[in-house]
C-alpha cells in the first residue's frame, strides 16, 4: 500500500500544480473585473483568439468592436487606443491562462494514463474534470456575452456562476490530489465529519454571494461595520422592494451585501463550533487552522468594505476565499478517508 501510494506522488504534484494555476487564474479574473477589462474582447475565439493583435490595423479593428458596446458608449467614451490596450491585455491574459491550464492538464493526463498510473476509477474522474474545465470556458463566454448588449457590465448572477464553478474545479483538484495520499488517520466521530461538510458548503455559498456583491459593486455602498445604513438589520422595504422578491438577491445592492454579511457570521459560527467539536480528535489541528483562516478572511472582508474596496484588498480577500475553500476541502477529504463512527472515542484510562 505504501509503495502504491508513493508511486502516485507525480500525479499528486501535477494536480496540485494545476490547482495552483486555477487559483492564479481566479486572481487574474478578479483583477480583470476590478479594472473593468472583462468586456474588452467582444468575441469568443477559442483557437484563433490565442493570438493578440499583431499590427496597428488589428488593434484598431479590436478597438472598433469595443466602441460598439454599451460599456464604451456610456462609461469609457473618449478612451484612447493605448488605454484600450491596457484593459485588453488583462482580458487576453485571463483567456490565455485558461488555454495554458488546459494543456498543462491534458498532456500529463495522457502521459499518466499511458504509463498506467490511472486506474479505472481515477481515469474517468480526471477526464470528466478536463471536460468540465472546457465547459468553464463556455460559461465564461456566457458571462461576457451578458455585458455586450444593454448593459455596461456582466450580469451578476452569471459572474457568480462563473466564479463558483472555478472554485468547484479548484476544490475537485485538491480533493482528488488529497485522495492519492495515504493518511495515517484514526477514527473520527461522525459529527465532526458532518461539521466539516457544513463548513465547506457554507463557504461555497459565501463565494457565490460574494460574487453577486462584486457583480453589483455592492461593496462600494454601506461602507460601515457592524451597522449597515445605521442598522444591524436594514428595513425590509429596502431589502425586498423589487418584484418578484428573488430579484433582490441578484439586483438589489443592499440585499446582496446584507446576505453576504449574514452568511459570513454564520460561517464564522459554524467554523468555531467545528473547531470546538473536533477537540481531542484527529481533526483538531486542521479544524483550528480552518477557523483561523475563516476569522482572518472575515477581518479582511471588513477591512475591504471600510476602505471602499481598493483593488489590493479586494484581491487579497479573493485569495483568502481560495485559501479557505482549499483548506476546507482538504479537511473534509481527510476526514472522509478516515473510518467514521457515530460515537466519540472513549477517553483514555
Amino acid at each position: 500500500m505504501a509503495a502504491a501510494a508513493k508511486s502516485m506522488r507525480p500525479v499528486r504534484v501535477w494536480l496540485y500544480i494545476v490547482a495552483a494555476m486555477v487559483a492564479v487564474m481566479v486572481m487574474v479574473g478578479g483583477a480583470t473585473r476590478l479594472t473593468e477589462s472583462g468586456l474588452s474582447i467582444t468575441e469568443w475565439k477559442p483557437v484563433t483568439g490565442a493570438l493578440p493583435p499583431l499590427s496597428n490595423e488589428a488593434w484598431e479593428a479590436e478597438f472598433a468592436k469595443y466602441r460598439e458596446i454599451p460599456q464604451y458608449q456610456r462609461v469609457n467614451r473618449g478612451m484612447s487606443l493605448d488605454e484600450f490596450k491596457t484593459i485588453f491585455w488583462w482580458e487576453w491574459s485571463h483567456r490565455l491562462l485558461g488555454r495554458v491550464i488546459g494543456f498543462v492538464f491534458l498532456l500529463p493526463l495522457v502521459f499518466f494514463w499511458w504509463r498506467g498510473y490511472l486506474n479505472r476509477t481515477l481515469a474517468p474522474r480526471l477526464t470528466l474534470l478536463f471536460v468540465l474545465g472546457g465547459f468553464q470556458g463556455a460559461i465564461g463566454w456566457w458571462m461576457v456575452a451578458s455585458g455586450l448588449a444593454g448593459r455596461v457590465s456582466v450580469a451578476p448572477y452569471r459572474l457568480a456562476v462563473h466564479l463558483t464553478f472555478a472554485f468547484l474545479l479548484f476544490a475537485a483538484l485538491i480533493w482528488i490530489a488529497g485522495s492519492l495520499r495515504e493518511h495515517a488517520t484514526r477514527s473520527v466521530p461522525r459529527s465532526v465529519r458532518t461539521g466539516a461538510w457544513i463548513v465547506l458548503v457554507i463557504a461555497f455559498v459565501q463565494v457565490f454571494l460574494g460574487a453577486i456583491v462584486a457583480g453589483l459593486d455592492a461593496g462600494l455602498t454601506y461602507n460601515s461595520w457592524p451597522l449597515m445604513d445605521g442598522r444591524f438589520i436594514p428595513p425590509v422595504d429596502g431589502l425586498l422592494f423589487m418584484d418578484p422578491v428573488w430579484r433582490n438577491l441578484f439586483e438589489n445592492t443592499m440585499t446582496a451585501q446584507f446576505m453576504h454579511r449574514m452568511t459570513a457570521y454564520l460561517l464564522f459560527a459554524v467554523a468555531a463550533f467545528h473547531a470546538f467539536q473536533a477537540r481531542g480528535t484527529e481533526a483538531e489541528k486542521s479544524a483550528k487552522v480552518l477557523f483561523g483562516m475563516v476569522l482572518g478572511q472575515a477581518v479582511l472582508g471588513i477591512w475591504t468594505l471600510l476602505e471602499v474596496v481598493p483593488i489590493s484588498l479586494a484581491l487579497a480577500h479573493q485569495f483568502g476565499a481560495l485559501a479557505v475553500i482549499g483548506h476546507a476541502v482538504a479537511n473534509v477529504q481527510r476526514l472522509t478517508s478516515a473510518e467514521t463512527r457515530s460515537e466519540p472515542l472513549p477517553a483514555p484510562a
